[in-house]
């Protein structure tokens, strides 16, 4: 089976605790320590076996292979990746079933890491998840009082939308955040607008 490793604990004797999202589900695994096993990282995905245990609930990850990309190695898009990858852990790691929708966008989001700024593909998968969770606020109301936004627009956590004056955080261009928010294009935001999208995502999903 495939999945993205979303989240990595140390245990006893340089064990880990791993957390992966596969096509259907949120799993916890057993990693052990050892000379013959592969380099695992946060973000890699990995084809693997798993194998139960009678001593444990938690099953034991085996037969690890990195399917890795041409980006793995540009320390840059690694960085951005790791911290878009670690944001899904927090979001889901109380779930169990959760259907193949977060993998796919996260195996879409990969295949485009190299192909243009990878906070333009984070920011544009997080509408995606934002739509199919439906949070996702296209009306131009302001969260904070309730009022329309007729120019100067601002995001909170969430992309919830705000007047410039309300939340006191950087203005968007109302007309590239309505095309962001209905066609999942971030193509008018500008790099400065991109960069205030990428840190309200980090605050969380």
């Amino acid at each position: 089976m495939q999945g993205y490793i979303i989240n990595i604990n140390r245990a006893k004797d340089e064990d880990l605790i791993v957390t992966i999202i596969s096509k259907d589900n949120l799993q916890i695994v057993y990693r052990f320590y050892g000379a013959r096993h592969g380099v695992i990282n946060l973000g890699f995905k990995i084809d693997y076996e798993l194998e139960g245990s009678v001593k444990s609930s938690i099953s034991r990850l085996r037969d690890v292979i990195h399917l890795s990309f041409r980006w793995i190695s540009d320390r840059n898009r690694l960085r951005v990746w790791q911290d878009f990858i670690a944001l899904f852990h927090q979001h889901l790691k109380q779930a169990e079933d959760i259907g193949e929708f977060y993998f796919k966008l996260i195996d879409e989001a990969a295949l485009k890491w190299d192909k243009q700024n990878p906070k333009r593909v984070a920011v544009e998968s997080y509408i995606k998840l934002l739509r199919y969770e439906g949070r996702l606020h296209v009306e131009n109301r302001c969260f904070l009082c309730s009022e329309n936004i007729p120019e100067k627009i601002s995001v909170i956590r969430g992309y919830l939308p705000t007047h410039f004056e309300c939340s006191h955080t950087y203005a968007i261009n109302k007309d590239a955040l309505n095309e962001l928010f209905e066609n999942d294009s971030s193509l008018f935001l500008n790099d400065k607008e991109i960069d205030r999208l990428w840190y309200v995502l980090l605050e969380g999903l």
